[in-house]
């Protein structure tokens, strides 16, 4: 990015948000405080009227706006795949904004970059995996829940756990994730007194309350990492012609593959060990558990039971 390209994006920085420090703005664009200053100094005297107060920084006077931005054929694709993502993972409501941003979109670009976007575009497809007709489509709670976190608040809910009866809770929203092709909820539980996380898919009876909660001032989504409390590490061993096939497959448990010279070990971290049972046993005889013994143990009554049905 050159100085006129960066202090270009400076001003856009300025427009979006009422207060930045010149700290905030060298760390966005990678540069030195100091450049910052002299960006600032050169855009006052290109007459751009920007405030500067100390302890907030910078801002652009009231009114002052920049003349409507032209997109480039990759900035333009870069966009519209955009909403065609938002189509595939969001619920109907975001799906209709998206589907009217992307004309909107189209409409206000000229054909030079129309014509340059469309070929570009027409060669990359988001080919996501949604739920199949066997299970429940969470995308259904994405604006109810969104609508929550907007207003602060509260939901009440079943949740509901493999193998385990459906429990009411009653939550501050926080924010919402979309983590490997499932939303999740994370938010304050009262009954736990603390964070949790919740996905969407096992939500029941979904009810915005009238009451309202005070989001905490030391939270952000962006910044939040959740407690890792995968303690237990297994280890398994698998055919040496299994390798590319398990690294094309993955799991979100694996740690590290480490390829020998007649077998591959794979290293997993998980919470439980049925958190990867039935993935372990999908390799059939192509690996063999190393570790834990209490995961071996139960691989052989899997095993036995299995031997019984045939």
């Amino acid at each position: 990015m050159n100085k006129t390209e960066r202090m270009l994006a400076i001003v856009l920085e300025l427009q979006r948000r009422s207060w930045i420090r010149a700290e905030d703005l060298a760390a966005t664009f990678e540069m030195s405080v100091r450049t910052i200053y002299r960006d600032m100094q050169a855009l006052s005297e290109a007459g751009v009227p920007l405030l500067g107060s100390p302890g907030q920084g910078y801002s652009l006077s009231e009114g002052y706006f920049l003349p409507p931005i032209h997109f480039t054929a990759e900035e333009a694709v870069t966009l519209l795949l955009g909403t065609d993502f938002v189509e595939q993972q969001f619920g109907q409501h975001y799906r209709h904004n998206a589907e009217s941003a992307r004309r909107k979109i189209e409409s206000i670009l000229p054909e030079r970059v129309r014509e340059q976007s469309d070929p570009i575009r027409e060669g990359i497809r988001l080919l996501a995996q949604r739920q199949t007709l066997y299970t429940v489509d969470d995308r259904q709670y994405v604006e109810a829940i969104g609508q929550a976190i907007v207003q602060k608040r509260k939901l009440q809910f079943g949740y509901s756990k493999p193998h385990q009866q459906v429990i009411t809770r009653t939550v501050c929203p926080y924010g919402l994730a979309l983590n490997m092709n499932h939303w999740v909820l994370v938010a304050y539980c009262e009954l736990r007194q603390d964070i949790r996380h919740f996905r969407l898919s096992r939500l029941s009876n979904l009810v915005e309350l009238d009451e309202h909660f005070v989001m905490p001032e030391d939270f952000k989504l962006a910044e939040y990492r959740p407690p890792d409390h995968r303690h237990m590490v297994i280890r398994l061993q698998f055919e040496s012609h299994m390798t590319e096939r398990i690294q094309e497959v993955g799991h979100f448990y694996m740690e590290t593959i480490e390829p020998q010279e007649q077998y591959t070990i794979v290293t997993m971290r998980v919470r439980h060990f049925e958190d990867v049972l039935y993935w372990i046993l999908s390799w059939g005889d192509s690996v063999t558990v190393l570790e834990p013994e209490s995961l071996r143990q139960h691989m052989i009554e899997k095993i036995n039971n299995m031997l019984k049905r045939y």
